[in-house]
């Protein structure tokens, strides 16, 4: 707002300076070139009396001086018509003084000239040039006179107009370097402005940011805790109990006769019982499987693909490659849950039955490949799923990255990316 005012300032200033320059060349530049161009043609007339007037007094002419009448008619009808278009074009300054004393000696210039060609008339050849040579040539000369005197006055005020006009053009051009100066300023004012604003608002977003990690961390931490706390119940007390109904239903059924409905009963409780074992014992594992922390990533994947082709019925290829490094800690429960994310996302919404997982081991990154064939993302959702919020969040929480590309084939492929530094130094942080 402020260079759009600063603008519109300067085009009205400008235009301004503009109208009065062209009011100062129309009105007063070319109105004075046209005025003493009809000056010139008076003294051009007056010049050509004088010469009229000259061959009059000589003798050497044959003809007698009423023949000059004619000639000085046609000069005074000229000078009239010039005199008329030179009154209309003279300029305001023009005293009327000067505009009288021109009019009236013109005047009296004919008057003089008339009885000089009626002397002529009557035969008085000699009264006749004694006026002209005492009156006429002096009236001539001095309309001359005052015809340069106009012409130098319309040349002053031209070298006058013309300084205006330079005037204006060096005001406009300081003007000029005054309003980029001034608009630069303001740019520059505005830009610090901004800049400082946007520093403000980039610092309370990056705060923003960190403590919305933080919280996801704890809240992931947290999450990971809870997990394995019921893991462990259910593995430990859970499992330690229903074992132990298995023993106690078994030490009782052999102190039942063979063929008792009793011992069928007993039998069939403990299958009960050993069906609950086991399906306790899945969802533990499902929950945190105690081989992450027995065994580590590679054969916590070892163990739960099969799992995954029996529950779903995807076939997956897996492929493992590089050098092992370890990853017991925050780094292996992060770089699970997001592979098993990835395969709930093959199983619920690829519709295929197959899969392609891919660890690799790289000298400074470990980087994990979950792609199928399948429908992929047709469109970038509206608002993402809380299953891709969370794996990005793990993804940051390892200082890594997560991509979501469109393999050749169509479908969707998922890569994680964690630095190997990362890994390791998770590796020695547990989730409280």
């Amino acid at each position: 707002m402020i260079t759009l005012a600063a603008v519109v300032a300067y085009s009205w200033y400008i235009t301004i300076q503009i109208a009065g320059l062209r009011n100062l060349q129309n009105n007063l530049t070319d109105r004075s070139r046209r005025d003493s161009l009809q000056l010139l043609r008076i003294q051009n007339d007056l010049n050509s009396l004088a010469v009229a007037m000259r061959d009059m007094l000589d003798n050497d002419e044959p003809y007698p001086l009423t023949a000059w009448s004619a000639q000085f008619q046609r000069i005074r009808s000229d000078l009239d018509d010039a005199l008329r278009l030179e009154e209309q074009l003279a300029v305001t300054s023009r005293t009327q003084e000067q505009k009288e004393y021109l009019a009236s000696s013109l005047a009296q210039f004919w008057d003089a000239a008339e009885r000089i060609f009626a002397l002529a008339s009557d035969g008085k050849d000699k009264d006749a040039r004694d006026r002209i040579r005492l009156s006429l040539q002096a009236r001539q000369a001095a309309l001359s006179t005052a015809v340069a005197r106009l012409l130098v006055q319309n040349n002053e005020r031209e070298e006058q107009a013309a300084l205006q006009v330079a005037q204006i053009y060096d005001r406009v051009e300081r003007q000029v370097y005054l309003f980029f100066t001034a608009t630069l300023v303001a740019i520059l004012l505005t830009s610090l402005y901004l800049i400082r604003s946007n520093r403000r608002l980039f610092t309370q977003l990056a705060s923003l940011s960190n403590l919305r990690s933080e919280l996801a961390q704890q809240l992931i931490s947290t999450q990971e805790s809870t997990l394995r706390y019921i893991s462990r119940e259910l593995h430990d007390e859970f499992g330690q109990i229903l074992t132990a109904i298995g023993s106690m239903l078994g030490r009782s059924e052999k102190h039942v006769p063979e063929g008792s409905p009793l011992r069928a009963e007993l039998h069939e409780i403990r299958d009960i019982a050993q069906t609950t074992l086991d399906n306790v014992r899945s969802l533990s594992q499902a929950l945190h499987p105690v081989m992450l922390d027995e065994a580590g990533l590679e054969s916590t994947i070892d163990w739960y693909l099969p799992v995954v082709e029996k529950q779903t019925g995807i076939v997956i290829s897996y492929e493992k490659s590089g050098a092992a490094f370890p990853m017991n800690g925050s780094a292996a429960i992060y770089t699970y849950r997001i592979l098993q994310e990835a395969l709930n996302n093959v199983a619920r919404h690829a519709g295929v039955q197959q899969a392609w997982i891919r660890l690799r081991f790289l000298p400074d990154t470990l980087e994990m490949e979950v792609e199928d064939h399948g429908k992929g993302f047709a469109a970038p959702p509206s608002k993402p799923g809380i299953g891709l919020v969370a794996m990005r969040e793990r993804a940051q929480l390892l200082g890594g990255s997560i991509e979501l590309l469109r393999p050749p084939d169509g479908g969707t492929l998922v890569r994680l990316k964690v630095p190997r530094e990362k890994a390791e130094s998770n590796a020695r942080e547990e989730p409280q």
